[in-house]
């Protein structure tokens, strides 16, 4: 593995190690702080005082919670880090950037805080709840020391980076083990100790990042939450092409003759389904409240609104959530459960946009068009559009990436015998990574690994859009619910969320195959649900 420490350095670490044979972390303030910008990779380390940090401006990227913006963090230490400087193939500079907070209390505890997109970028490392609408400590604030990184390259959206080899290596998963290594190093020069958990926790392409740390690194990390991760993102990859080009193709056109995506399918057209859709499959669970707890049963079909929105538009629902396949029909990706959020700001944000020009801004169009081609595909095709990608030849080029990036192993073996516990959470209306894929691989992992649920966890959240958003119950912890599993062995069995959606209102996220469902007492008290 990779150690990025002169010889000098190495000897320097051990005797850190051999000192804290007590267990005991040394005290830590400004001026240790600054004797960590010696360290080898370390551009600069820089004592902050106790108080507010300035707002996660990568927050769109990684999902992480707004809340973080309003916590008094205390008095730590901020290092900035760059590993592994080089020339790429492509004659450009390369390097993995990193942020670590060192906290001036530490709790024995470390966090690595997944990125999100293509990563490129460098987010504050408060490791904050990766879930737009949760108002949970972030991990800085409970004590953590945190380390985030921009994945081996730099310029979030900017996937030129696959030109190089290295480059794609480390974005795929090599850049996590070279950063956990340097974070460490620093936790032993710090406190003089060893962390007495290691934790990783993101959302979307960090949730990706979270469960290939338990597959690529099961002797590093005793835990992980993955949110609404991008595990098979290759295929995820190839299913944003599809909807685009369907899309597309049924857009209206303009006076101009232009086609206007994002009227493909008009609000009223999804608050026409996402209607029907609660409807049919609300009560379900026992109770009609705008949360469908019975998603996987939900037997919703566009046909059910085609009075409203017209016959096109019911084909044009089944072609989006039916899934992409080949011009044979052969699956390449999965389809998706009909749910209520589909009507939601996160849902079009990310399939059609708003835009009323012909030029498209969903984000399957503005941050996904180009991860295909320039990443996924091999060889590099950085001038392929996402409306000219073909379902037949073009599949088996994102194979090479997929091997490499996609987290869809079903052997934990060696992080299940060491006790490493992994929570994953999915808003049952993603637009970008689907919920059906991710309880498919959920139930191959407990087909392949016997006690894998003492292992492995999976909560849906109804209604929940992309990392938060949507009618759900987005706001609820999942680090709490993964330390008092990991250190204190209280599985999980459900999840208490609330959300502003449905304010005043609560209830358990039931782990799968449970869904939460009413029983009796105050429909709005998350006691008055049991799951089943």
């Amino acid at each position: 593995m990779f150690h990025p420490l002169s010889r000098k350095k190495i000897c320097l670490t051990l005797a850190a190690a051999f000192a804290a044979g007590s267990g005991q972390a040394a005290a830590f303030d400004a001026k240790q702080c600054a004797r960590l910008s010696q360290t080898d990779g370390v551009v600069a380390a820089q004592w902050v005082k106790a108080g507010k940090l300035p707002a996660d401006d990568q927050a769109a990227f990684t999902g992480s919670s707004r809340a973080a913006a309003d916590v008094e963090f205390g008095a730590h230490c901020v290092v900035s880090g760059e590993l592994e400087k080089r020339t790429g193939a492509d004659g450009k500079p390369y390097y993995i950037g990193y942020q670590m907070r060192l906290p001036e209390n530490w709790n024995g505890k470390f966090l690595f805080q997944g990125g999100g997109g293509m990563d490129g970028f460098i987010a504050p490392a408060v490791g904050a709840t990766p879930v737009a609408g949760s108002t949970a400590l972030p991990a800085l604030k409970r004590g953590y020391a945190v380390v985030s990184m921009d994945g081996g390259h730099q310029g979030a959206g900017d996937a030129s980076f696959g030109a190089d080899q290295q480059a794609r290596l480390n974005l795929a998963y090599q850049s996590t083990g070279k950063v956990n290594a340097a974070a460490k190093l620093l936790i032993r020069q710090a406190y003089q100790a060893e962390p007495k958990h290691s934790y990783f926790m993101g959302c979307s392409n960090g949730g990706r990042e979270a469960m290939l740390a338990a597959m690529r690194y099961p002797t590093e990390f005793d835990g992980v939450v993955a949110g609404n991760p991008g595990f098979r993102l290759s295929r995820a990859a190839i299913a944003q092409s599809w909807d685009n080009q369907h899309f597309q193709a049924a857009a209206p056109k303009n006076t101009q003759g232009e086609r206007i995506f994002a009227n493909a399918l008009t609000q009223k057209d999804l608050d026409a389904v996402a209607q029907g859709v609660s409807n049919r499959c609300d009560k379900n669970d026992g109770l009609k409240d705008g949360i469908i707890n019975a998603w996987e049963s939900c037997d919703f079909q566009p046909e059910m609104v085609q009075k409203q929105i017209g016959k096109d538009k019911v084909k044009l629902l089944h072609a989006i959530f039916d899934g992409a396949k080949t011009s044979k029909g052969e699956p390449i990706y999965s389809g998706w459960f009909y749910d209520a959020g589909i009507n939601q700001a996160g849902w079009r944000g990310w399939k059609l946009g708003d835009s009323q020009t012909a030029r498209p801004n969903a984000r399957n169009i503005t941050l996904g068009a180009a991860s295909l081609p320039s990443y996924f595909m091999t060889p590099y095709r950085p001038q392929l559009s996402t409306f000219d990608f073909n379902f037949d030849r073009d599949v088996a080029k994102t194979a090479q990436i997929g091997a490499l990036n996609d987290a869809t192993a079903t052997d934990l073996s060696t992080f299940q015998a060491r006790g490493g516990k992994m929570i994953v959470f999915e808003g049952v209306s993603d637009p970008v990574f689907s919920a059906v894929d991710l309880r498919d691989w959920y139930k191959q992992l407990l087909a392949d690994t016997q006690n894998a649920r003492d292992t492995v966890r999976l909560f849906n959240v109804p209604g929940m859009t992309h990392c938060g958003g949507g009618s759900a119950l987005d706001n609820f912890d999942p680090l709490t619910a993964l330390e008092q599993w990991h250190d204190s062995g209280k599985a999980p069995e459900a999840i208490i969320a609330t959300g502003k959606a449905f304010p005043g209102k609560s209830q358990p996220l039931c782990a799968y195959p449970k869904v939460a469902t009413y029983s009796h007492g105050d429909v709005n008290k998350a006691e008055s649900f049991v799951c089943k």
